[in-house]
C-alpha cells in the first residue's frame, strides 16, 4: 500500500501562532496592559492633534451604581463611532463625563443615615453634601474601570464631572443667563411631586406602572336651582383619586355635552332610590351599571351650557367643607369616561389649575411636602394621601353621597428612583419660560435643522417640545447646584444683579457650590444693599439643567461647539437631548449638536424588560468573564440599535459562533501570508479572474460601509461583512484556494495572485474590524504588521482602489457560485449515501437549457472551482449511459446534475484524481513540478 504521507513535507501548509482558541477573557487583559505600556492613548492624541475635530459629546451616565447592559451598549456604540471616525482621518478624541448631582445619590445617602437612626435634618448640610460627593466619586471610579474593560477609548485622566467646582460655576453661569434676562420666573403651577422624596420631579424622572385604583362616583347636591326640575338633585362626579376630594374647589362641565336628569327607581343602594342625578346622557348606561342601579327613568334632558353658574354642596359638607362649589365650563371635559362632570382640585391637576386661573379662583394646597394633609384640614389632618382613599370613601358614604365604587386599572406615574407613586401638586417653583425670548420657536427651528437618526425620532422630540409647559428647574433638595437668588421680602421680586451673580460664580469656581448652602449667602450683597430686606432661595437646580449645560464647559472649553453627534437612549428625548436643546437655544439661539442618534433599550431574548424579579438580568461583567469584550462589542455592532436591543444566552451563543468564524478568517490569512510583501503593489490586470472578483466584492462592501457610516447604521455593514467572511471567503474563496496555496510551487503565478489578494484582505479586514474587535485585530496586527505602527489602533484607513470595481465580474461569479452550490448539493447527496468519500472523487456531468450558464462554466475550470476531478457540460438532456451515483435537478435554475465516480487515480501529494497518475507515476504533473522546486 502506498504511503499517503510521504510528500507532506513538500506541501506549503499554513503556519501561524494565531490560535483557533481565543481565550478572550484572559488575553484581553494582557492587551489592555500592552496598550498602557506603549501609551496608546497618548500616541493617538499626538497622531490626531492636527486633524479636523470630530466630536461625539458624551451624555453623562449617572454615578450611583455599577454599569448595566444599557450603559455598556451605549458606551460601546459611541466607541465604535469614535474609532471609525479616527480611522477616517479625524481627531475624534472622546471626553467622557459623569452626572454627579441629583436625587438618586441624595436618596441613597438619606437611606444610609436612616439606617443609623438619623434624620436628614439632623445632619449638617456640608457634611451631608460631602457624603454625596464621596458616594459619586466611588462609583465614578468603579464605572471608569468597567468602561476601560469594555475597550472604550477615551481621555480617562481628564473626564468632566458636573460636581467639579469649575463645572458647578459653569452651570451657575448658564443659569444666570436665564435669570438675568428675565426668562426665569417664580410661579405656582402643578408639577409632578414626589411625596416620598419631597421634591418636584421632571418628566424624565418619571416611569409609569399599571396600578389598580378604587375610583368612585360621588354626589354633589345642587342648590339655588332656577330650574324647578333640578331642585333636590345632585351632580355625579367620577374620580380615580378620592384623596383629592378634600381639595375640591370647582366642578367642570362640557358646554356642548348632552346631559340628563335621571331618577333612580331601584338600586342595590336603597339610599339612592327616588333620588335624582345629573350626568352625561351617553354615560348613563355605564354609570348605572357600575353603581348597581337597576332601574331608572330619564326625567329631563339639557345642554351643558344650561348648567353655567349652577352651585353645589361639597359631599363632605357638615364636616368642615362648607363652601359652595360652582360649575365652570371646561373644554377638556368629554363623554368618553366618567360621568360628564369633572371634580376640580386646582392644586392637584394641570387642567384643574388652568381652569382655576382662568376663573380667578384662589388655589389652595391642602398638603405638606411629605404628602400628608395639613393640620387644619378637617377629618384628614396628618393623614398621608396614599392611605387616605379608603377613609375619604368611608366619610362620603357616611353622608350618603357615595353613588358607587369601581376598580380601575390604569397607568400611573412613579418616581423611577424611589419607585413610589407621585402626585400632581401646585407649589411655588422656578420656571424657564418657553415663550419669552422665543425659546420654543428657537428649539423647534433647531430640531428641524438637526439630522435625526432614526428619522422618526425627530417627530417625537418635536411634538414634546411643541406641547411642553414651561421648564420647572427648581428642586427642594440638597445635593446639587443651588439657585443663587435673593428675593425682596416686600415686593417678592428677585434681585437681578449681574455683579452679585458674578461674585457668586467666582466663589463657586474656587470653593464649590457649598458656599451658598452651608455658609452665609448674604456676604455677596455687599454694604450698599440691606440684607434684612431679602430672603435667600435654597432650592437646587434640576439635575437635567446640569447635564443640559455640559455643552458650555465641555464643547466650548475643551473641544468644539456644536458637537457633531449626541448619542443616547430613546428615553433621552425627554431628558438629556431636550435639556441640552432648551439650554443651548436659550443661551445661544441654536442646538449644541448637528445630529442626534438614539438607540433602544436592552431587553431579554423574549423582548421583556430586564428586572431582578423576573430573573432575566444579563450583566456585562458576566459576559466579559465568560466570553470576552470582543463578543459584547460584536453584539452591539451587529444589532439594529434603532429598535430595542435583545440579548440572551442563545443570542450570545450565536455571537460566539460568529466570532469563531471571523477569527478563523484571520487565522487562515495569517497562516498563508509571508513577509515578502509582493502583494502590496500590483494591478488588477495582473491577477486571476476569481481574485479580481474578490476585490470587486471588497469594493462593493466599501460602498456599503461608507453608506452605513453616513447613516450611522453600522449593523448593515457588519452583517454584510460577516456574510462576506463566511460565504464569499471561508466557504468559497478560501476553500478553492487551499489546494493552490498548499500544493502549487512558490513561484506559480496563480499562487502569487492568490497571496496578493490574501494580503489585501488581511489589510482591509483589519481596518474594518478594528473599531469593534479591538483585541482580536490587535492580536493579529502584532503577529503581522503591514505598516510600522505600534498598534492597529494608530492606523488610518486606506482608500479602496477604484480599479477594483467590476460589476459585471461580480454578476458573473455570483451566477457561478449558484452553479457550484447546486453541484455541491448533488455531491453531498452522493456522500450521504456513502457512494463517494470526498468531492475530489466526483466526476460531474451538468446539463442546462440556460445558454448563459453553459457559456460561463465552459469559460472556467470548474474542477478547480468545485474541487472535483472531472467536469463536463452538455446543452441537452442526453446523458451517457454510464452508471451514475446520484441525479440532482433544480428546475428553477434549469440545471440537472449527475454525479459519477472518477476512474482516475489519486495523486499522493495533492490527493486530487488525475488521468496522468498511474501505478508507476504516483504524482500528478503539477506536483512533480512543485517537488522539483
Amino acid at each position: 500500500m502506498k504511503d499517503k504521507n510521504k510528500y507532506n513535507e513538500t506541501i506549503i501548509l499554513p503556519k501561524t501562532t494565531f490560535s483557533m482558541r481565543a481565550n478572550l477573557p484572559e488575553q484581553e487583559l494582557k492587551t489592555i496592559e500592552f496598550w498602557d505600556k506603549i501609551e496608546l492613548l497618548k500616541k493617538i492624541k499626538e497622531s490626531a492633534k492636527n486633524k479636523e475635530l470630530f466630536v461625539l459629546h458624551d451624555g453623562p451616565p449617572y454615578a450611583n451604581g455599577p454599569i448595566h447592559m444599557g450603559t455598556a451598549a451605549n458606551k460601546i456604540l459611541k466607541d465604535i463611532i469614535n474609532r471609525t471616525m479616527y480611522a477616517e482621518g479625524y481627531n475624534s478624541m472622546y471626553v467622557p463625563g459623569w452626572d454627579c448631582h441629583g436625587l438618586p445619590i441624595e436618596w441613597q445617602i438619606e437611606k444610609n443615615y436612616r439606617k443609623k437612626g438619623y434624620k436628614k435634618e439632623d445632619i449638617p448640610i456640608k457634611e451631608f453634601r460631602e457624603e454625596c460627593r464621596n458616594f459619586a466619586k466611588k462609583w465614578i471610579e468603579e464605572q471608569k474601570k468597567s468602561f476601560i474593560r469594555l475597550f472604550i477609548q477615551a481621555d480617562w485622566s481628564n473626564p468632566y464631572l458636573t460636581m467639579d467646582f469649575a463645572s458647578e460655576a459653569a452651570i451657575l453661569k448658564e443659569f444666570s443667563k436665564f435669570f438675568l434676562d428675565g426668562s426665569l420666573y417664580r410661579g405656582s403651577k402643578p408639577v409632578m411631586w414626589s411625596p416620598v422624596e419631597k421634591t418636584a420631579l421632571a418628566e424624565a424622572e418619571i416611569e409609569y406602572k399599571d396600578i389598580l385604583s378604587k375610583s368612585i362616583y360621588a354626589a354633589f347636591e345642587t342648590i339655588n336651582c332656577e330650574d324647578n326640575e333640578l331642585k333636590n338633585s345632585a351632580l355625579i362626579i367620577w374620580t380615580t383619586t378620592p384623596w383629592t376630594l378634600p381639595g375640591n374647589q370647582m366642578i367642570a362641565f362640557g358646554k356642548d355635552i348632552d346631559y340628563c336628569l335621571v331618577k333612580v327607581i331601584s338600586s342595590e343602594n336603597k339610599n339612592l332610590i327616588n333620588k335624582k342625578y345629573i350626568l352625561a346622557k351617553k354615560l348613563v348606561a355605564v354609570v348605572t351599571k357600575e353603581c348597581n342601579i337597576f332601574q331608572y327613568e330619564i326625567v329631563k334632558e339639557l345642554k351643558g351650557i344650561e348648567l353655567k353658574g349652577q352651585k353645589c354642596i361639597h359631599p363632605l359638607n357638615g364636616a368642615g367643607y362648607e363652601n359652595n362649589i360652582s360649575l365652570y365650563e371646561g373644554d377638556f371635559v368629554d363623554e368618553n369616561e366618567g360621568s360628564g362632570f369633572v371634580h376640580i382640585a386646582p392644586a392637584y391637576g394641570e387642567d384643574d389649575y388652568i381652569l382655576a386661573k382662568k376663573n380667578n379662583i384662589e388655589i389652595i394646597d391642602i398638603l405638606e411636602d411629605g404628602g400628608t394633609y395639613k393640620k387644619e384640614i378637617p377629618l384628614f389632618s396628618g393623614m398621608h394621601v396614599f392611605k387616605a382613599d379608603e377613609i375619604v370613601i368611608k366619610e362620603i358614604a357616611a353622608r350618603n353621597k357615595l353613588i358607587g365604587i369601581r376598580n380601575f386599572n390604569h397607568s400611573y406615574p412613579h418616581s423611577w428612583r424611589s419607585k413610589k407613586p407621585i402626585i400632581y401638586r401646585t407649589t411655588p417653583q422656578w420656571f424657564i419660560s418657553m415663550e419669552k425670548k422665543q425659546l420654543r420657536e428657537k428649539a423647534l427651528k433647531s430640531i428641524d435643522e438637526t439630522e435625526w437618526f432614526p428619522e422618526n425620532s425627530k417627530n417625537r422630540i418635536r411634538n414634546m417640545v411643541k406641547e411642553r409647559p414651561d421648564w420647572c428647574i427648581s428642586r427642594q433638595r440638597t445635593w446639587g447646584v443651588p439657585l443663587t437668588i435673593f428675593i425682596n421680602k416686600k415686593t417678592g421680586k428677585p434681585l437681578r444683579d449681574e455683579n452679585i451673580m458674578n461674585k457668586i460664580i467666582e466663589d463657586v469656581k474656587k470653593n464649590g457650590s457649598d458656599v451658598w448652602l452651608s455658609e452665609d449667602p448674604y456676604k455677596y450683597l455687599g454694604y450698599d444693599i440691606d440684607a434684612d430686606n431679602y430672603e435667600v432661595v435654597y432650592d437646587i437646580l434640576d439635575v437635567w439643567f446640569d447635564s443640559g449645560s455640559t455643552h458650555a464647559f465641555v464643547l466650548e472649553d475643551k473641544l468644539k461647539w456644536p458637537a457633531d453627534i449626541y448619542l443616547e437612549g430613546t428615553d433621552q428625548h425627554r431628558g438629556f437631548f431636550q435639556s441640552s436643546l432648551l439650554e443651548s437655544c436659550g443661551t445661544r439661539g441654536s442646538a449644541p449638536f448637528k445630529s442626534v442618534i438614539t438607540h433602544g433599550f436592552v431587553l431579554d431574548g423574549t423582548g421583556r424588560k430586564m428586572s431582578k424579579s423576573l430573573g432575566n438580568v444579563v450583566k456585562p461583567e458576566d459576559i466579559i468573564k465568560k466570553s470576552g469584550v470582543d463578543i459584547l462589542r460584536l453584539w452591539v455592532a451587529m444589532t439594529d440599535y434603532a429598535d430595542d436591543m435583545r440579548i440572551s444566552d442563545e443570542i450570545l451563543s450565536n455571537l460566539n459562533d460568529y466570532y469563531r468564524r471571523i477569527r478563523n478568517t484571520f487565522r487562515f490569512l495569517l497562516g498563508n501570508l509571508d513577509k515578502e510583501n509582493h502583494y502590496n503593489e500590483f494591478k488588477v490586470s495582473e491577477i486571476y479572474e476569481i481574485d479580481a472578483f474578490i476585490l470587486a466584492r471588497v469594493f462593493e462592501l466599501e460602498k456599503i460601509r461608507l453608506k452605513s457610516v453616513k447613516s450611522h447604521k453600522y449593523y448593515l455593514f457588519y452583517k454584510a461583512l460577516f456574510e462576506f467572511c463566511t460565504v464569499d471567503l471561508s466557504s468559497f474563496y478560501f476553500d478553492i484556494s487551499k489546494d493552490i496555496l498548499y500544493c502549487n510551487k512558490l513561484t506559480d503565478n496563480k499562487r502569487i495572485s492568490r497571496i496578493r489578494v490574501l494580503g489585501i484582505l488581511y489589510d482591509v479586514l483589519l481596518s474594518w474590524y478594528s473599531p469593534i474587535l479591538c483585541h482580536t485585530t490587535e492580536e493579529a496586527w502584532q503577529l503581522f504588521k503591514t505598516e510600522d505602527l505600534d498598534s492597529i489602533h494608530l492606523r488610518t484607513r486606506k482608500n479602496i482602489d477604484n480599479n477594483w470595481q467590476n460589476k459585471s465580474l461580480v454578476e458573473k461569479w455570483t451566477k457561478l457560485k449558484k452553479v457550484r452550490r447546486n453541484i455541491n448539493t448533488a455531491i453531498e447527496n452522493a456522500r450521504s449515501e456513502k457512494k463517494i468519500g470526498t468531492s475530489l472523487e466526483a466526476k460531474i456531468l451538468l446539463s442546462t437549457k440556460d445558454k448563459q450558464i453553459k457559456e460561463l462554466v465552459e469559460m472556467i475550470d470548474m474542477t478547480e472551482v468545485c474541487l472535483i476531478s472531472e467536469f463536463t457540460v452538455i446543452d441537452n438532456q442526453t446523458f451517457n449511459q454510464e452508471d451514475f451515483l446520484t441525479n440532482y435537478i433544480n428546475e428553477n435554475e434549469q440545471i440537472e446534475i449527475r454525479v459519477y465516480k472518477t476512474r482516475a487515480k489519486q495523486c499522493l501529494r495533492c490527493w486530487q484524481y488525475k488521468k496522468e497518475v498511474t501505478e508507476d507515476k504516483e504524482l500528478c504533473n503539477r506536483c512533480i513540478e512543485a517537488t522539483k522546486s
